[in-house]
C-alpha cells in the first residue's frame, strides 16, 4: 500500500452471539463481520493479499464477552478508500462510517471513524483498559431484560471481603493462577485499579423532584455488583479468572488466604477458571497524547517481566 491511510474505528458490540472477536473460519465473530462488511462496502475480493483489510484491535474479548468502547486500526489504501463514497457529498472516511452503520448487524454499533494521527497502534499504544464484571447476586432484583449484561447469583455476596481479594492484584504480579499466556508470551501484568462496589438503589432521574408521576422509574443497574479493573493490558481469561476468585471468597467458599496464596504462586490448578463471560464488558481504552502514541507501541513491545 504505497498511499495507505490508517483509520481509527471506535465501536461497541454486544457479544452474546459471538464467538469472541478475533476472526475464525466459519465461526461468527466480531471481527468476521466487520471485515466481511467492509470487503463489501471497499468493494475488495475477500482474501485479496494486495488489500487485506486486516483489523488490529486494542484488546481481544472472549465468547459472549461485550464491549461499550472498543478501538481498532485499519490500514486502507486512500483510492480505495474513495470508493464508498458513491453519490454522498462527504469525505472517504465520513462516508465509510455511513456505510458500516447502515451494513453492520444490530449487535456492532460504530461509535466513530477517523484518520489515525501518527504512531497510533490500537493495541500498542494503549496506555490502560477498563472492564466491568456485572453480577445481581440475593440483594439485588433481577431484571430478566439484564440477563445478556448481567450474571445472576443466588448467594448474597461479601464485598467486603471481596476488596481485600481485588486490592491483592494491584500492582505488577504474574497472573499466572488466573490466565494463560500467547504463544511466547507472558501472564505478567500491571492492575492499576481492582474494586468491587454496590451501585446505590436511585431513580433513572435523580434530582429530588417529582414530575407528578406516582412511581420513579428505577436506574436499570441499581443494586447490581460490580467489578471495576483497569490494568496496561489483560492476558487471555485474567479478567473473568480474577472475578471468580473474588466470587468464591465473597460466597464464603474460598479464604482470603487461599487467594493470597493464587497470587503468590502463579500456577494454574483448576480452581481458578474463568466465571460465565456475560456479566464481562470492555469500557474504555486510554491513550496517551499524540506525540507519544508511537514511544508507547514501541515500549510496550518489550516482553515484560518481573
Amino acid at each position: 500500500m504505497l498511499d495507505a491511510v490508517r483509520l481509527r474505528i471506535d465501536l461497541a458490540y454486544d457479544g452474546t452471539h459471538f464467538y469472541g472477536w478475533a476472526k475464525q473460519p466459519e465461526i461468527r465473530t466480531v471481527q468476521g463481520e466487520i471485515e466481511r462488511t467492509l470487503h463489501t462496502v471497499l468493494r475488495v475480493p475477500e482474501h485479496d493479499a494486495d488489500e487485506p483489510l486486516r483489523l488490529t484491535v486494542a484488546g481481544r474479548t472472549d465468547t459472549g464477552v461485550h464491549a461499550s468502547h472498543q478501538v481498532c486500526h485499519l490500514d486502507v489504501d486512500e483510492d480505495v478508500l474513495a470508493r464508498c463514497v458513491g453519490h454522498m457529498d462527504v469525505p472517504p472516511v465520513t462516508a465509510l462510517a455511513r456505510r458500516l452503520r447502515r451494513m453492520l448487524p444490530d449487535d456492532i454499533s460504530i461509535h466513530a471513524v477517523s484518520k489515525a494521527p501518527d504512531g497510533f497502534d490500537a493495541r500498542f499504544s494503549a496506555l490502560e483498559r477498563t472492564y466491568v464484571y456485572r453480577i445481581a447476586d440475593s440483594n439485588s432484583e433481577i431484571d430478566p431484560r439484564t440477563r445478556n449484561f448481567v450474571l445472576h447469583v443466588d448467594n448474597e455476596l461479601n464485598i467486603e471481603a471481596m476488596n481485600e481479594a481485588a486490592a491483592m492484584t494491584i500492582g505488577l504480579h504474574d497472573f499466572g493462577s488466573f490466565a494463560t499466556p500467547n504463544p511466547g508470551g507472558t501472564t505478567i501484568r500491571e492492575v492499576k485499579t481492582a474494586y468491587w462496589r454496590r451501585i446505590p438503589q436511585r431513580p433513572l432521574i435523580d434530582d429530588g423532584m417529582t414530575m407528578g408521576e406516582r412511581y420513579r422509574t428505577p436506574a436499570a443497574e441499581s443494586g447490581l455488583v460490580c467489578f471495576t479493573i483497569v490494568a496496561d493490558a489483560f492476558a487471555r481469561n485474567m479478567v473473568r479468572s480474577l472475578v471468580n476468585g473474588c466470587v468464591q471468597v465473597g460466597i464464603g467458599k474460598r479464604s482470603l488466604d487461599w487467594f493470597a496464596g493464587k497470587m503468590a504462586t502463579p500456577l494454574r490448578e483448576g480452581s481458578t477458571g474463568p466465571i460465565a463471560p456475560q456479566g464481562l464488558t470492555l469500557e474504555h481504552i486510554e491513550y496517551p497524547a499524540n506525540d507519544q502514541l508511537a514511544a508507547r507501541a514501541e515500549a510496550i513491545r518489550a516482553k515484560r517481566t518481573l
